[in-house]
């Protein structure tokens, strides 16, 4: 007997199959890749993690985590799906979908990337977006946290201070990185000379490999442990969390900034500050911002110290009048304060501010930048230093950031994680331009700038190779399209030092096809790689899976006319 409900049934085919036509022409990859997680994830949890084009929280979701307004324009190339995992699993289902599916997968924890290759690539791609994964869990009983890579520093510092007010840990003084890139290219901060790096306090980590697994220190083996400890984890797999081994502080520690320019004996301080702050108490770490001014209509240049001192203003005073006398530094110069709000402090909140502030991820704060780094092994001349003020206002905008090493940093072994630069470094180079004008210009500008100075420091320098810090990531150094050794070698070599030949290795070994990449990763040793077959491959699987999606599709409505 013939079914009544049949001519019905035959419209509505027709009419579910013009909108699932429409919908899969319209996004079909959205449709691949929420039926790829939903054969491991919940069909409504997946896609409530999907955030393609057409969803309307799209825009707010990219921008929320770009911190570099260069990379926030309508000609930058923009991730087709950005995936924001709830939980490790999705992590996991999010590599083997993305390889599955034929798109490159970047991870972005707290958008700090200086170059954007967190979120930006030239190749239709997916962005992994850590924020939701964010949990941090502080053991007091043996001192150690569990930290998500999607928390901030600032997260993380708020939780030791809720914990203990004599705890800390050796990170960034910026309050809005993601603790994942931040550890994954090493990680530093005032308490370096007493402390050492972040990535020299981590003690186990967990990390979804090429094949989707979920992986501990003991599981992934030492080698790759070692290499997601400074060796940039994004070129390894992707870090879920970081178990990390937090640092004794004393219930008082002090802060000082003084000022002065070069009418103000400025020269001498720098070159003082060379030899005395690299070797003076490792409990003092002194930061150094050179900066072109204008006073008094006058074009003219700053140096500007900035300081913590683990103890009281009395020794620290007494300290600073024996090493170092042309500061001229007495109690008056200096606030005593906790370690909970020197850290506010260093994050340019006034003393007295809330710890709750660190919670603020200040989304969307994004400026044009540029940064670039070096390594300085024996002290500039004064001679060099006054033909460095000379370039500093000529060019007119670009400053820089002397860090002071020695202390803890002078007893690690240079390979003992992959950043080598250690022993033999009186202090980092941060060169630092920011600008608020939009346009090609202006980032031409201001880009050539740093080029310049950076190009005038040449002299005074590392050299062979000429060394940099990753997490000052910056294109300059090199970059790579075929993913080969030899180009590799370019900025490994400058990021690593030695340690590059070892991350090959171990890259060789976990990521032989070279899944997890961008423009500065580390390449297998292999070049055989047949990455381009993830690009050429990507129309071909998308449009297979739609059209089989739509015959199942069909297939379960005719069932209905019989």
């Amino acid at each position: 007997m013939p079914n009544p409900m049949r001519p019905y049934l035959l419209l509505s085919l027709v009419f579910f199959f013009n909108l699932y036509h429409s919908m899969a022409v319209s996004d079909p990859t959205h449709q691949a890749l929420l039926q790829c997680l939903t054969q491991s994830i919940p069909t409504d949890t997946a896609s409530s993690i999907i955030v393609s084009k057409s969803n309307p929280s799209y825009t707010s979701v990219l921008r929320s985590y770009i911190r570099n307004a260069r990379f926030n324009t309508s000609s930058t190339p923009k991730p087709l799906i950005i995936i924001t995992p709830l939980d490790e699993s999705h992590v996991s289902a999010a590599v083997i979908c993305s390889q599955k599916l034929g798109f490159q997968l970047k991870i972005r924890s707290g958008g700090h990337d200086y170059e954007g290759l967190s979120y930006v690539f030239d190749k239709p791609f997916f962005v992994l977006d850590m924020f939701n994964l964010r949990s941090i869990t502080v053991n007091m009983a043996d001192e150690t946290a569990w930290v998500g890579a999607g928390a901030t520093l600032g997260e993380l510092y708020y939780n030791i201070w809720k914990n203990s007010k004599v705890h800390g840990f050796p990170a960034g003084v910026c309050p809005t990185v993601g603790v994942g890139g931040h550890l994954s290219g090493a990680g530093y901060g005032t308490l370096i000379r007493k402390y050492g790096l972040s990535v020299d306090h981590v003690v186990d980590a967990k990390l979804v490999d090429v094949n989707g697994n979920i992986l501990d220190r003991k599981t992934m083996g030492e080698d790759l442990f070692w290499a997601i400890r400074g060796g940039g984890a994004a070129s390894f797999g992707v870090v879920l969390s970081y178990k990390i081994k937090l640092v004794p502080v004393p219930e008082t520690v002090t802060v000082f900034r003084i000022e002065r320019l070069l009418t103000e004996n400025a020269t001498d301080i720098t070159f003082k500050w060379q030899t005395i702050a690299p070797t003076t108490d490792e409990n003092l770490f002194m930061r150094m911002l050179l900066q072109p001014v204008t006073r008094n209509k006058k074009k003219t240049a700053r140096i500007s110290v900035i300081a913590l001192y683990l103890g009281d203003s009395d020794s620290l005073v007494s300290l600073l009048q024996k090493d170092f006398p042309e500061l001229s530094i007495g109690k008056s110069n200096c606030n005593e304060t906790t370690w909970i709000d020197s850290v506010l402090w260093w994050a340019n909140f006034d003393l007295g501010t809330p710890p709750t502030a660190l919670l603020d991820r200040d989304l969307n704060d994004a400026g044009f930048l540029k940064r670039k780094s070096d390594y300085v092994q024996t002290p500039i001349p004064k001679s060099g230093l006054e033909s460095l003020w000379q370039k500093m206002i000529e060019l007119g905008k670009v400053g820089m950031v002397f860090n002071s090493y020695g202390g803890r940093m002078d007893q690690i072994k240079p390979d003992e994680t992959p950043f080598p630069h250690r022993a033999g470094n009186l202090y980092k180079i941060q060169y630092s331009v920011n600008w608020e004008q939009p346009g090609n210009e202006a980032d031409k500008n201001f880009t050539t700038q740093a080029k310049l100075l950076h190009d005038f420091m040449t002299p005074f320098v590392s050299k062979n190779p000429r060394s940099a810090y990753l997490n000052y990531r910056d294109i300059d150094v090199g970059s790579t399209k075929k993913w080969s050794y030899e180009e590799g070698k370019v900025y490994g070599e400058s990021y690593f030092n030695g340690n590059y030949e070892r991350l090959v290795d171990v890259k060789t070994a976990v990521d032989p096809n070279n899944f997890f990449r961008n423009e500065q990763s580390i390449p297998p040793r292999s070049s055989s790689i047949l990455h381009s077959s993830y690009g050429s491959a990507t129309c071909l699987i998308t449009a297979v899976h739609t059209c089989w999606y739509y015959i199942v599709f069909i297939f379960n409505l005719c069932s209905d006319l019989f």
